[in-house]
């Protein structure tokens, strides 16, 4: 089993900030994988499913972003699980945006979400950092962490988003750095081999690679009509026809 966190803060007017990108990447897990409902336990919100027939918890804390360590930190002894068993997945200003970057343990880089788990649970787990890029003066860090995406970060935000949701089995099985590449070349990364060699799998199985899908100036990604996530991302963008 593994238990997967996304961290942000709950409510409405979080709901489409950067420093919420954990809680918009668990949710289209959720809705790809088609998760149980969310339900209300351990202080958070929790789903459960299957990826690559290992049995998946997604978590999203609803203590607010400084103490998301309570939460992860009961679940993680209910299901008496390892910290090997817990991947969270957090906003990394220090990224450009819509990189992704994977690493076990380390420091938490300032991030109060990573320094409350790291202190109710321990370090030695897994991170998927999402880079939402730095405003480039310190005292804009606040507001830009806490303000919303801007309409352009679409081009970016809903592939990152959709090529997680569709590769999360490669975190499943441990291959972090397959997984960095798979979502790499989905944003256009890559070379061209690999570009290549990742596309064909992926058309077979959707009907059109997602490399093609955020190459395109409106990115035709497979986003949800209906739910929690169709409204987020129809509140950040505005509906498409």
């Amino acid at each position: 089993m593994l238990l997967i966190a996304g961290l942000g803060n709950p409510g409405s007017q979080y709901a489409t900030n950067r420093h919420n990108i954990g809680f918009m990447a668990a949710d289209e897990i959720h809705r790809r994988h088609n998760f149980s409902p969310w339900t209300k336990k351990f202080q958070a919100l929790i789903a459960d499913g299957t990826i690559e027939g290992e049995k998946i918890i997604l978590i999203k804390p609803q203590t607010f972003m400084n103490l998301s360590g309570q939460a992860v930190g009961e679940a993680m002894r209910f299901y008496k699980l390892a910290l090997s068993d817990l991947v969270v997945i957090y906003d990394e200003l220090d990224l450009t945006a819509g990189k992704v970057r994977v690493k076990t343990g380390g420091g938490s880089g300032g991030h109060n979400g990573i320094k409350s788990i790291d202190a109710h649970c321990g370090k030695d787990y897994r991170r998927v950092r999402l880079g939402i890029g730095h405003p480039g003066v310190k005292e804009m860090v606040t507001n830009h962490v806490l303000g919303n995406f801007a309409k352009a970060d679409s081009e970016w935000l809903e592939p990152l988003l959709d090529a997680i949701a569709a590769n999360a089995g490669l975190l499943v099985k441990k291959d972090d750095a397959g997984f960095m590449n798979r979502v790499s070349v989905a944003l256009g990364g890559g070379s061209k081999t690999e570009r290549e060699a990742v596309e064909k799998p992926v058309a077979k199985s959707a009907g059109q690679s997602h490399i093609r899908q955020a190459r395109q100036q409106k990115p035709a990604v497979n986003i949800p009509k209906s739910g929690p996530m169709a409204d987020m991302l129809n509140k950040l963008f505005g509906k498409k026809e």
